[in-house]
């Protein structure tokens, strides 16, 4: 059960476009239309199944087809050969048109989520979040579609996600956790450039204030980090790619009420926000700190964004492109969680699925005007054509598509299990019915506490008009790779899943809230604006945290017993056991390991370490939370046993030869 409980609520998207005006770029996630629209195809991961569903008749009672573990990404090749991407089968199903079971079943890599099939067919690319050998990078896959033969594999960067395929022969891969894309070419499997400059895009203002100033306080606003870089698709020219990603600050958050900042400074621009996690924009309104956004490439991998720390992000976007952020024109309704995306066929309209806040953006491509750009003018009850429409939906809207016409989109909704039809005869996008496809396997408070984890909206939980939820920074139940300023220190989010949560009291790294609802009650309160949960929902979330699996790990049973064996000795050796120790490999105690920052604009304030050290953390499924430590200063295993292995800060390594070393990383690796 827990190996699949959060598959619906992590299935990032994965686009399979078609260069030059091909059709599958109507399609993202977990759901797709067949070439003819004749059937809707939608993947559900808590069931294992792919729903086959009449588009005439939605109704009806759908085909079932049982798949692998997970699955979370469906795509549709040019023959109407259906791939589906099984998330913890570390398979790929394939699915002929008509038939009622699988047909063959490929081997790939670690979590895989991103495909795509070449405009000809006789490609099928899939994206693997990690490989079987390496854990901290992913990779691309290409296999032959006749011969079922992979073709090449080739490493592209940390956690990747999905891929988009451009008429050049190249494709653009998004890797989640940094946020960026790396420029695949697709003849050769080779990398052909590792990065873009869509950091330094999207924070030019910042980035020129902060070289001017030789005070970190007054450098100007703070910057934007993408993350969770999640969904692309093309343009049907091919001159555009379209992102799915969050903006994370690094702005200083103060997170206890009426705590000093964490500068010297309380006056500047770069002060402390209020206790919450909303922090002020260049255009005077709140932003939520994880800020929901539509990123642009041009066809080179090159940004093309508004600057994000200045007015250009608050008022209409640059010509040709659409608005920086996703935003809602509906009070009390949020935008989060951008999930998936589809590009109508005209190219006018994205229609972006927010899995947190329920609903679907439709965004203007050129909001300004022009060919494509606005929506029917005869309609007399439609949006300004300039603003983004909100639709809801089901809960946990996972994957979009959109028929050929553009006046039908289908959105899959993973939470509860259901099929939403949207229709736009007019111009005004509005949802028309809900086909409920499948019923809740997992425990009834397991479901309700993953609601509430993923939801921007309950009152209890957030404030609707910051519209953040607990997954905003723990996407998957993970974490989002940030490390956050705060009036603390810097801080890295630790990763939740499969830590047995509730076995680990204290909790924070600060280990300041003795208790799972104390915590609950800061962060939902103090942190996110909501009333806080009830003692019935504490439990649910709780429920949840407990149940949800750690990120795939191959190593767990592939590392040789001979290499397990020495690298348990070597834990011994060097006393790892004596903090990490239970269970849940934590003491519950608190220590210095030599990583308290005592320098510079953000530091670890004394006041704020209530009991002398940190917090020991878990390093139950640890190898795919890099960085490593509370303010994320290791960027490896290794890079930390080797960092601190002089002094004995962290545990008595100084006695490990070379070789041991590396046996304890390969040791805790697979835990």
């Amino acid at each position: 059960m827990t190996n699949r409980l959060l598959l619906t609520a992590l299935a990032f998207a994965a686009c399979a476009p078609e260069p030059a005006g091909g059709s599958a770029s109507r399609a993202s996630g977990s759901v797709a239309l067949s070439r003819d629209d004749a059937l809707v195809y939608a993947v559900d991961a808590d069931l294992d199944t792919l729903f086959v569903v009449s588009a005439s008749a939605p109704a009806d009672a759908p085909r079932a087809v049982r798949v692998g573990r997970a699955p979370v990404t469906v795509v549709v090749a040019p023959d109407d050969t259906v791939y589906v991407a099984n998330r913890f089968g570390r398979t790929v199903s394939v699915v002929r048109r008509g038939d009622a079971e699988v047909a063959l079943t490929l081997a790939v890599g670690v979590e895989p989520f991103g495909l795509a099939v070449s405009a000809d067919g006789h490609a099928l690319y899939v994206v693997n979040a990690a490989r079987r050998t390496d854990l901290e990078t992913g990779s691309v896959m290409a296999f032959d579609t006749a011969t079922h033969t992979l073709a090449w594999e080739t490493a592209v960067g940390p956690e990747p996600r999905a891929l988009t395929l451009l008429p050049d022969g190249t494709a653009l891969v998004a890797l989640a956790r940094s946020g960026d894309v790396v420029t695949l070419d697709l003849s050769t499997g080779a990398v052909t450039r590792a990065g873009s400059d869509l950091f330094r895009e999207l924070n030019r203002a910042a980035l020129a204030r902060s070289r001017a100033s030789p005070d970190p306080v007054e450098s100007g606003p703070a910057t934007r980090h993408p993350r969770s870089l999640s969904a692309l698709t093309t343009s049907a020219d091919g001159a555009q790619v379209y992102a799915a990603a969050v903006l994370s600050t690094d702005e200083v958050l103060n997170t206890r009420p009426g705590a000093p900042t964490a500068t010297s400074r309380t006056d500047g621009p770069r002060r402390a926000t209020r206790a919450g996690y909303g922090a002020a924009s260049a255009c005077g309104r709140v932003r939520p700190v994880v800020a929901p956004a539509l990123l642009t490439f041009d066809a080179t991998g090159n940004a093309t964004v508004d600057d994000a720390s200045t007015d250009e992000a608050c008022g209409a976007p640059s010509p040709g492109r659409p608005p920086l952020f996703l935003t809602s024109t509906v009070p009390g309704v949020p935008v989060q969680g951008p999930a998936a995306l589809a590009l109508a066929p005209d190219g006018a309209r994205l229609f972006v699925a927010n899995r947190e806040s329920n609903n679907v953006s439709v965004v203007p491509t050129r909001p300004e005007g022009g060919p494509g750009g606005r929506l029917d003018p005869r309609a007399p009850s439609r949006p300004d054509a300039r603003a983004q429409q909100v639709v809801s939906v089901g809960a946990g809207p996972t994957g979009v598509a959109v028929s050929r016409d553009g006046r039908t989109a289908w959105v899959f909704n993973a939470f509860d299990h259901s099929l939403s039809r949207l229709t736009s005869d007019d111009g005004v996008v509005r949802q028309r019915e809900v086909t409920p496809l499948g019923r809740d396997v997992l425990p009834p408070d397991v479901v309700a506490g993953r609601a509430l984890f993923f939801s921007a909206s309950s009152p209890e939980m957030n404030d609707p008009a910051l519209g953040l939820s607990c997954a905003s920074c723990h996407p998957d139940a993970r974490d989002d790779g940030h490390v956050w300023n705060t009036s603390e220190g810097p801080r890295d989010t630790p990763s939740l899943a499969g830590r047995l949560l509730a076995r680990t009291a204290p909790f924070h790294w600060n280990g300041e809230f003795a208790t799972a609802s104390q915590f609950l009650s800061h962060t939902t309160r103090d942190r996110m604006g909501g009333r806080g949960p009830s003692s019935t929902m504490e439990a649910q979330l709780m429920a949840f945290l407990m149940a949800a699996p750690a990120p795939d790990n191959p190593f767990t049973t592939a590392t040789p017993p001979e290499v397990k064996a020495r690298g348990r000795a070597a834990w011994a050796k060097a006393a790892c056991g004596t903090c990490h120790s239970g269970e849940a490999l934590t003491d519950g105690r608190f220590h210095d390991v030599g990583t308290l920052v005592t320098a510079g604009p953000v530091v670890d304030r004394r006041e704020f370490l209530f009991f002398g050290g940190l917090n020991t953390p878990s390093l139950l499924g640890i190898a795919r939370t890099a960085p490593f430590l509370h303010d994320g200063s290791a960027p490896t295993l290794e890079a930390r046993l080797r960092l601190g292995q002089s002094t004995d800060a962290h545990g008595r390594t100084s006695a490990l030869s070379p070789r041991e070393v590396d046996d304890l990383v390969a040791y805790v690796r697979s835990l």
